[in-house]
């Protein structure tokens, strides 16, 4: 059976910054990364995609969309890793910044994978 892995950039209350945090079941979330703050998505993003099955990396960032520097170190880790060698996805919530849209689509063409946003980050990124 193949797995499926999706990669997760979000706020959590707990875990480290820049760390990528793999995770095959809810209970390991929680452990990990503890609630979502208020306004934050990451999180429940993750949660759906650990019910669909899929593996996930999540990576914490400071404040979804604004912490740029932590989404730049996420992009360095998953360019130079070797474990990983599908990423079915990449879930950005909170992120219109062009900037760092634009740093993430060469990975998602090398994996071939999708790039998540909600529907106001796509409209921020098109309309910036």
């Amino acid at each position: 059976m193949q797995n499926y892995t999706m990669v997760m950039f979000g706020e959590a209350e707990r875990g480290e910054f820049r760390t990528a945090y793999y995770c095959k079941t809810l209970p390991e979330l929680v452990q990990y990364l503890g609630n979502p703050p208020p306004e934050s998505r990451g999180l429940h993003f993750a949660v759906q995609a650990l019910l669909y099955e899929r593996d996930l990396v999540f990576f914490r960032v400071k404040e979804e969309g604004f912490s740029s520097q932590d989404y730049f170190w996420g992009l360095h880790l998953l360019e130079n890793q070797e474990t990983i060698s599908q990423i079915d996805a990449i879930c950005i919530p909170g992120v219109g910044d062009a900037e760092i849209i634009n740093a993430l689509t060469p990975l998602c063409f090398i994996h071939h994978s999708i790039l998540v946003l909600t529907e106001a980050d796509l409209c921020d990124y098109l309309l910036a």
